[in-house]
């Protein structure tokens, strides 16, 4: 259900939890340890409108499909994201799937009351007009067929293989345990990985394909027989299902069972397995793994067995449980650090929280750029020059009233008139882009802010941003981490600014005041602050000017509401004794 992995999505997981652990360290059920069926940081299954779920996926965008068939997948799945950072894959039925919406979703929410650590869970459907939508966990590393039949730079190793075994086994098993005995066609594309490789059965399984009732979509060669004859599926047809897929897994290709038992009945077991496997494994290990899968294709249900014996026969072949799948795999295992210092632009990118960064950016309005070469501060007033500001002032409106499109028209053509670039120009086209569902083209514009202004972190949380719309989760952390590592380096500039100026002058007091109030972080988004504003310009001195410069005070103050809000009522009184502090008095 996915191929794109999101690190952002869990930054605020801490490394201690279960999911970072090798399988050796989590609650096991097999164990009979309930902690396991439910992973927390699951959503509750939820009924989402259309246009959540459309919004999420950038309006169904092509660049956002994730099937391994694309289009041509009768029912299509994407990648999205929702409101909170939570990536999803979405699968989209065709339009003559499901007429009944009421049956729809009856049926999404039995299968979404579903919670286990090896279950893609579902967390939510949709049903209105034609659509028919479900939404489930979004699964970074590929399918099981992408890495059996399609891999890379090398194949899927022995000991995962058993793995994956027996992680199906364990998956529906649970299904049978909540009395969800039906899985239909079960194959190789339902097995997904997660972010720590770690195999999992997807739930859409668990959900009839379409309004006859059909259960099986791929070549009937791998049908259970019952099916062939009667049309109806029962329990024992999963079982085959998974011997078609134990025979994929032993043989890293697609056999049908017909021609699989031959070789079986013919002694040829060996010939069956993958021969990249190879020095891997014992072969007692394997004609037993075959044997195994032999007993699941029987054509008569009664003698396949049942998931319990499944799960007692593979799991003496697991001899490497101590070992992390994606370590096995040769998955990059990245741990998500938390910037230390994330300024509330920062913070607002982290948790895409697109109105707050709309705010930030109108009121930093262009003063980053206080001091650069600008095309607007220093040109002749020439009739050229008077059209560009109008230029500029209609942008300006335009992007404050959110009125991206035309901030987009009037801001390009700034560009065009400008003979030297505006970084804050390019942030506001980039903020505009995004808004207008062009992530690609804001990405470039963020990175031309960079250009003109090359430690902004403003343009690395942008380009984050955007990252982050395309997909490129870990490329966007390293955005975040970028722009907060330049944002500790301005903090620190000023910490070491107020220090000297309390050296000069004496006025040690005054500088520790504001030092810790910054130490202290209060340094949340809002204004509102006004009158602790205007009671702060008693500081601000022809003299305290020249060594300090002051100017970031009123973004101080910007965050006093915010603070106040919070209930940090003893930062807000120490801003305000600042405030009250005359500096013959604070002289130490």
């Amino acid at each position: 259900m996915g191929c794109l992995h999101s690190k952002t999505a869990h930054l605020l997981r801490s490394p201690d939890h279960p999911s970072s652990l090798p399988d050796t360290h989590k609650p096991d059920p097999a164990n009979g340890d309930p902690a396991a069926a439910a992973d927390p940081l699951v959503p509750a299954f939820k009924e989402y409108s259309v246009d959540e779920l459309r919004k999420a996926t950038n309006g169904f965008s092509s660049e956002c499909i994730v099937s391994e068939s694309g289009e041509k997948a009768p029912n299509v799945v994407y990648r999205g994201k929702l409101d909170g950072n939570r990536l999803v894959a979405v699968k989209r039925f065709s339009k003559q799937s499901w007429p009944d919406a009421q049956q729809f979703v009856a049926e999404a929410s039995g299968v979404g009351k579903l919670r286990h650590k090896r279950l893609v869970n579902l967390i939510g459907c949709s049903a209105e007009g034609d659509e028919r939508l479900l939404v489930a966990e979004y699964m970074p590393n590929d399918t099981l067929s992408k890495h059996l039949f399609h891999w890379d730079k090398k194949p899927l190793p022995w000991e995962m293989r058993v793995r994956v075994a027996y992680h199906i086994a364990e998956a529906l098993d649970h299904c049978n345990t909540e009395n969800r005995k039906i899985y239909h066609d079960l194959n190789a594309y339902r097995v997904l990985f997660d972010e720590d490789g770690d195999p999992r059965l997807s739930t859409f399984g668990l959900m009839k394909n379409s309004r006859d009732g059909k259960s099986y979509s791929t070549n009937l060669a791998y049908t259970p027989p019952e099916f062939l004859r009667t049309g109806r599926v029962i329990p024992e047809s999963v079982i085959y299902s998974y011997g078609t897929v134990l025979l994929d897994l032993l043989s890293g290709k697609h056999i049908p069972p017909s021609h699989a038992l031959d070789l079986i009945r013919g002694k040829n077991v060996l010939l069956l397995m993958d021969s990249s496997l190879e020095g891997q494994y014992a072969n007692d290990d394997a004609t037993k793994l075959v044997e195994l899968a032999s007993k699941c294709l029987q054509s008569e249900a009664r003698d396949r067995g049942d998931i319990k014996f499944l799960l007692t026969a593979i799991a003496p072949f697991q001899k490497q449980k101590e070992v992390a799948s994606h370590v096995l795999m040769g998955l990059p295992k990245n741990t998500v650090v938390v910037p230390t210092m994330l300024s509330p632009l920062g913070k607002a990118c982290a948790r895409m929280d697109l109105t707050a960064v709309h705010d930030i950016l109108l009121k930093t309005g262009y003063k980053d750029e206080e001091g650069a070469e600008n095309e607007l501060s220093f040109q002749e007033w020439t009739q050229q020059v008077q059209d560009m500001l109008n230029t500029k002032k209609f942008g300006d409106i335009a992007f404050r009233d959110k009125d991206f499109k035309n901030a987009i028209e009037y801001y390009s053509k700034l560009v065009a008139m400008m003979s030297g670039p505006s970084a804050t120009v390019f942030a506001r086209r980039a903020f505009s882009y995004l808004m207008n569902g062009q992530a690609e083209l804001a990405l470039r514009d963020a990175m031309q802010a960079q250009v003109c202004i090359p430690e902004w972190p403003t343009a690395f949380y942008l380009q984050a941003l955007a990252l982050s719309k395309l997909g490129m989760e870990t490329d966007a952390q390293d955005m975040l981490n970028d722009g907060a590592a330049f944002d500790t380096k301005k903090h620190n500039a000023w910490l070491q600014r107020l220090d000297n100026f309390g050296i000069v002058f004496g006025w040690t007091q005054w500088s520790r005041k504001i030092r810790n109030l910054m130490d202290n972080e209060v340094l949340c988004k809002d204004v509102s602050g006004e009158q602790a504003r205007e009671s702060l310009i008693a500081i601000s001195d022809p003299v305290v000017d020249q060594v300090l410069d002051l100017s970031f005070l009123p973004a101080l103050l910007d965050r006093v509401a915010a603070a106040n809000r919070d209930g940090h009522e003893k930062y807000v009184s120490e801003l305000m004794s600042i405030s009250n502090l005359q500096s013959p008095d604070i002289k130490t």
